[in-house]
């Protein structure tokens, strides 16, 4: 760590810039995938990644380049992510049936289905799937999708989530429960298709 710290302390500024900007523009379709997976809309998947990568550069004198670059910027993505689940569960939210303030009943809302990056998410990740994922709790759902999407091992998924393998291993296990229980009930011949099992 402490090599870290003086190898990012004497390299030149303008180094370590081109650096996060070749590591930024290398990750960015991954981490925009990942946030689609965890948010379910492009237009909250664009505010976590630039989120996330704000943060990324803030602290990226804390990175360490001899490990993965995306395994630090999952673990910053996860991180915003739970904060902002968190700070959506104290806002105040406003029925589409109420009046705006200028007594208008006007609302403009956008068409996600519309949306290309939306279209390749649901290519991708069909909606059964992508709704099961958004009724688990954000920590089953990240880990899941680490596990199960993005490939990444026990050891990986515990480091991003900054916790143990243990628990790390019963989140997927439980967030896997969650989303065949939620397919079984919502979309049986989703589930029985995934399952393999014959009518």
């Amino acid at each position: 760590m402490l090599s870290t710290f003086i190898k990012s302390a004497v390299q030149p500024k303008e180094e370590r810039r081109k650096l996060f900007e070749t590591l930024m523009r290398d990750t960015h379709r991954h981490a925009y995938s990942l946030a689609m997976r965890l948010t379910g809309n492009s237009t909250e998947a664009e505010d976590l990644v630039q989120e996330s990568f704000l943060r990324a550069y803030r602290f990226f004198h804390r990175y360490d380049d001899s490990l993965p670059f995306t395994s630090w910027l999952y673990r910053i993505m996860t991180n915003a992510h739970i904060d902002s689940v968190r700070r959506k569960g104290r806002l105040r939210t406003t029925s589409l049936d109420q009046s705006g303030a200028d007594g208008s009943t006007t609302w403009e809302i956008a068409d996600e289905d519309a949306s290309p990056d939306a279209q390749m998410m649901h290519r991708e990740l069909d909606e059964p799937l992508q709704l099961g994922l958004m009724a688990m709790s954000p920590d089953f759902r990240v880990a899941v999708l680490l596990a199960d999407v993005e490939g990444m091992a026990y050891e990986e998924i515990a480091e991003v989530m900054q916790t143990s393998i243990g628990t790390v291993r019963s989140r997927i296990h439980r967030g896997r429960r969650q989303l065949r229980e939620y397919l079984r009930r919502s979309c049986p011949d989703r589930f029985r298709e995934l399952s393999g099992v014959d009518r």
